[in-house]
């Protein structure tokens, strides 16, 4: 199970939620901290302008208008609310800046830094820091400096003359600990990693879906992709993007059933019979995130919020939706049935149209 996580320490200041008056309205009754930043509201009545978070007594609808930046509304005329600081650097983005600082200073150290050290180049108590760490990203310190070193060893692998040299290069101080959980987060032994996954086999087969075309792979251990999209060349070449030298091979039959119960899973929109085996690579996170997601009732969704308090993180709503878009298996692990707070389909690596085709299918 590959150890290789993503952090995304950034707002992301693309989303289309917000496209209508309506939509930003709503959030402003809600007083939804997500749409902070997205955009802001002015109040003619007040002569204000505000985030929508903002804690102050909500206008009537008639009295508001709505702005892209703060440049925007200050040039309507509007000085900014006393009280949410609209013109200000919001308190997430100061975390998420000060977590950005922590993983550089993780990544740029020779060997792995303790909690102290960081805590202390970014101006936090160690504890303050453990917990801000937390909560923007999900996952500790110490696991991110480990998914750090295990993205090094795997790119060292390929490129240096020995294993060991990799080991020591990514910054692990004894050849024991890395090969403790090689296996685990390679999915293979170093060496066969090191070698492109040569010899590793993998069976896949590309099969026509109510959805376009959906690739299946296996290892001996089970399902280790479903794919969905519209050209069989880029299904397979992502799906030997990750281990070029491994014997990947088109099978002749069904994966054992593998197959058809994907599709069944995609056509029925339901559970279909017996589940899937799965060869599930992710970090510990990830794997609770994932996890969550198949305790999902079928003809049921679940926002980001609702996963991030089913596995213990409250806080780690951001941290989940990355878990969501590096899901590699398709309906086996329905990320599809993850949606925003307001109700709106979120992003879907397999297009959000194959997405709303898949609820359409389980809410019959």
């Amino acid at each position: 199970m590959t150890h290789a996580a993503t952090i995304n320490v950034a707002p992301d200041m693309t989303d289309n939620t917000y496209r209508t008056n309506d939509d930003k309205w709503q959030a402003v009754l809600k007083r939804d901290a997500t749409a902070d930043g997205a955009f802001f509201f002015s109040v003619a009545t007040t002569g204000v302008y505000c985030r929508p978070s903002c804690g102050a007594r909500q206008p009537r609808r008639e009295n508001v208008d709505f702005h892209n930046s703060p440049e925007a509304a200050e040039g309507a005329g509007f000085r900014p609310c006393k009280r949410c600081r609209p013109d200000e650097t919001p308190a997430w983005a100061e975390r998420e800046a000060l977590v950005a600082r922590a993983c550089r200073f993780i990544e740029d150290a020779d060997t792995t830094p303790v909690l102290a050290d960081i805590a202390d180049h970014i101006g936090l108590s160690p504890y303050h820091f453990h917990r801000v760490f937390k909560e923007i990203t999900g996952i500790t310190p110490k696991a991110y400096a480990d998914s750090h070193r295990t993205r090094s060893v795997k790119g060292s692998l390929k490129e240096s003359r020995t294993v060991t040299d990799a080991i020591y290069d990514a910054g692990y101080n004894a050849n024991s600990r890395f090969y403790e959980n090689a296996q685990g987060f390679l999915g293979m032994t170093p060496r066969e990693y090191r070698t492109g996954a040569a010899g590793k086999s993998i069976r896949y087969t590309v099969s026509e879906c109510s959805l376009g075309l959906m690739l299946v792979a296996a290892t001996e251990r089970g399902v280790c992709a479903i794919q969905l999209g519209d050209s069989r060349e880029a299904l397979k070449a992502d799906l030997r993007a990750e281990f070029p030298e491994a014997e990947i091979d088109e099978a002749t039959d069904t994966l054992g059933g593998m197959l058809t119960t994907a599709l069944a899973l995609v056509d029925r929109g339901k559970k279909a019979g017996e589940s899937l085996p799965l060869d599930i690579r992710g970090t510990a996170f990830q794997q609770r995130v994932w996890q969550a997601l198949q305790d999902i009732p079928d003809g049921k969704t679940a926002t980001y919020k609702d996963i991030a308090k089913a596995i213990g993180k409250p806080g780690a709503v951001r941290a989940v939706a990355n878990a969501c878009a590096n899901n590699r298996i398709a309906v086996a692990i329905p990320c599809h049935r993850v949606i925003r707070s307001d109700g709106s389909l979120s992003g879907y690596r397999w297009g959000v149209d194959r997405k709303r085709k898949l609820l359409d299918k389980e809410a019959q």
